[in-house]
């Protein structure tokens, strides 16, 4: 049922919503049921961030010692990669929590 109202995103290492009616659409179980899940999704979004932080980390180390221009260039990218996720997967952490908590409001 998960895949039913979610999709893997191999960028971000979660599942995202993938909601192909309005959600006044949906029955009321199926609502709980998404809004369940995605709290749970949620709450796994600050670790997903830290384990990211730290590879970030372990490459800047990594940077700090490279003193080959190329592979120093390389190491920048994945860095600047790695930074863009951690940003999506915070956007992903606000904009959702609002819409869960509006929601709830109104379911």
């Amino acid at each position: 049922m998960l895949q039913d109202f979610f999709s893997y995103n191999e960028r971000l290492g979660i599942y995202l919503p993938k909601l192909n009616l309005h959600w006044e659409d949906y029955s009321l179980a199926e609502q709980q049921f998404i809004l369940t899940e995605w709290e749970c999704i949620r709450g796994e979004i600050p670790d997903q961030i830290k384990r990211l932080e730290y590879l970030i980390n372990e490459k800047q180390e990594q940077l700090n010692h490279e003193h080959d221009f190329a592979k120093s260039c390389k190491l920048n990218s994945q860095i600047a990669d790695l930074a863009s996720v951690i940003n999506d997967l915070w956007i992903w952490f606000r904009s959702n929590q609002q819409m869960s908590q509006e929601s709830k409001m109104h379911g």
